[in-house]
C-alpha cells in the first residue's frame, strides 16, 4: 500500500472519530433553564415581553444567546386580549439542560410523569442547582401561572399577578421545581400551589425568589 493511501485512510478515520463527537455536543446543547435570578420586582416581569427578554439576555450571557428564548408563564384572558398556554410557547423540543441531560423530548412528555425534571435536572443557565426544600434560602416556587397541563386559569381567576405586571397586589401560581413540598400538587414542577403575593418579599415568603423557567422555542 503507498503512501498516500495510508495518509488518505487515517484522515478518513479521523474524520469518522471526530463526527459522533461533535453530533452528540450539538444535540445536547443547552435549551432549557431557570433563571438564575429574577429581574427583581417579584412577579412583575413587564410582562411576557420582559420575561422573553430576561430568558435571552441569560441565556446569551452564558453563550446560547443565538436561539430563540421563551418564558414558560400563561397569561389569563382580559377584556382586550386572549388567554396565553405556556405550553404553547415553547416550540416542540427537545429540550436540554445546560449540562446536556434531555428533560423532556417534546410538549406531551414535557406534561406528562415521564419528564426528567427535578432538582438535579432543573439548573439555572449557568448549570447550578437551584436550593429547594430543606436549604437556605428554599427558593424551589417557580413562577408559572399555569395548570397541570401548562393551560392558564380560566378568566376572571388572577393566577398571574395581573399578566407579570404587578409587584403588589394578585397571585400566582407556582411550580416546586425539585417536586417536593407543600400546596395543592406538592409534586408538580408547574402547579403546585398559589403564591402569598406578587412582591419580591410575598415570594420569598413562601420559598421564592421570582425565578421561572426558560426554554428554546425554535
Amino acid at each position: 500500500m503507498n503512501k498516500l493511501r495510508v495518509l488518505s485512510l487515517i484522515i478518513t478515520g479521523a474524520a469518522m472519530l471526530h463526527a459522533p463527537i461533535a453530533l452528540a455536543q450539538d444535540t445536547g446543547a443547552m435549551s432549557f433553564f431557570i433563571t438564575s435570578a429574577g429581574p427583581g420586582k417579584g412577579a412583575n416581569l413587564g410582562g411576557l415581553a420582559g420575561a422573553d427578554q430576561h430568558c435571552q439576555t441569560l441565556a446569551a450571557a452564558a453563550g446560547a444567546g443565538q436561539r430563540t428564548w421563551r418564558a414558560y408563564l400563561s397569561t389569563t384572558a382580559t377584556a382586550d386580549q386572549p388567554a396565553v398556554n405556556a405550553r404553547d410557547r415553547i416550540g416542540k423540543g427537545p429540550w436540554h439542560n445546560a449540562k446536556g441531560v434531555m428533560v423532556a423530548k417534546d410538549v406531551a412528555d414535557l406534561h406528562s410523569d415521564a419528564n426528567q425534571l427535578n432538582k438535579q435536572n432543573s439548573v439555572s443557565e449557568q448549570g447550578k442547582e437551584i436550593n429547594g426544600r430543606g436549604d437556605t434560602p428554599n427558593t424551589h416556587d417557580i413562577l408559572t401561572g399555569s395548570l397541570q397541563d401548562g393551560t392558564a386559569s380560566p378568566a376572571g381567576e388572577d393566577t398571574t399577578c395581573r399578566n407579570w405586571t404587578s409587584d403588589t397586589d394578585g397571585s400566582a401560581l407556582l411550580g416546586h421545581h425539585d417536586r417536593t413540598g407543600g400546596g395543592a400538587n406538592p409534586t408538580s414542577w408547574n402547579s403546585a400551589h398559589g403564591s402569598r403575593g406578587c412582591s419580591q418579599e410575598n415570594l420569598q415568603s413562601t420559598g421564592g425568589n421570582g425565578l421561572f423557567y426558560c426554554f428554546v422555542a425554535d
